[in-house]
């Protein structure tokens, strides 16, 4: 019998919940100046560890996934079955303040369905928040993942929110290490560490892991 993604993939036994979902959630939050009480649609939410964060942080959440496994794990959150990509959200205009993906976009062999869909949802002025796996950094691994459909680079997602017809786009590569975001300066150990170590020799330590398995971020608003 076919297994579900969500459920072999996100098993907790390989993959245990950890402190990072709500260290992104704050992060984003108080980078993007999301404020308390705004509403956000997780699309692709999955296991539901970023969904439950944001909602922690205090934003309204909503979320759409195709996976059973992830529809019911997160069954008592407002949720929607959704194949991304290939069918509207089940949403009207104007929903949300926030539409966010994370590590979706890469699953999709043409992502512009998805991204009219995300500017459609959005109200004037809201914004999109995406994360991708990092094309240069993450090539040596990025097809151990079979489900992985688009590579995307820092040009590349800009191009594809700018071509979308959103404003205000900026993307750039990013660490997925908390320390980072609050001592910049040690960026510095993690290029270095760049230099030596790739992503598929697979290192055990986390510092050494996201310094150099990255991702890129990018923010665009839907225009007024």
């Amino acid at each position: 019998m076919k297994r579900d993604y969500v459920a072999v993939i996100y098993d907790r036994k390989i993959r245990p919940v950890t402190q990072y979902p709500d260290q992104l959630a704050e992060y984003l939050c108080r980078r993007f100046s999301i404020a308390r009480g705004s509403k956000l649609l997780d699309v692709g939410f999955g296991r539901g560890d970023f969904l439950r964060a944001l909602g922690r942080r205090g934003l309204r959440v909503a979320g759409v996934d195709q996976s059973e496994a992830a529809l019911k794990e997160c069954g008592d959150l407002e949720v929607k079955a959704c194949v991304a990509g290939r069918e509207a959200l089940p949403f009207p205009d104007s929903s949300f303040d926030v539409v966010f993906h994370k590590s979706l976009l890469e699953h999709l062999e043409n992502p512009e369905p998805l991204m009219d869909e995300s500017m459609r949802v959005l109200r004037p002025g809201g914004q999109l928040i995406v994360l991708v796996p990092d094309w240069i950094s993450q090539m040596g691994i990025f097809y151990d993942d079979h489900t992985h459909r688009r590579p995307y680079t820092v040009a590349s997602l800009h191009d594809l929110m700018v071509m979308t017809g959103f404003k205000q786009c900026i993307v750039e590569r990013f660490y997925q290490l908390p320390i980072l975001w609050r001592f910049p300066l040690l960026k510095i150990i993690s290029k270095a560490l760049q230099k030596i170590i790739r992503p598929e020799h697979r290192p055990q330590l986390s510092f050494i892991r996201w310094s150099v398995e990255l991702m890129v971020l990018g923010s665009a608003q839907k225009p007024l």
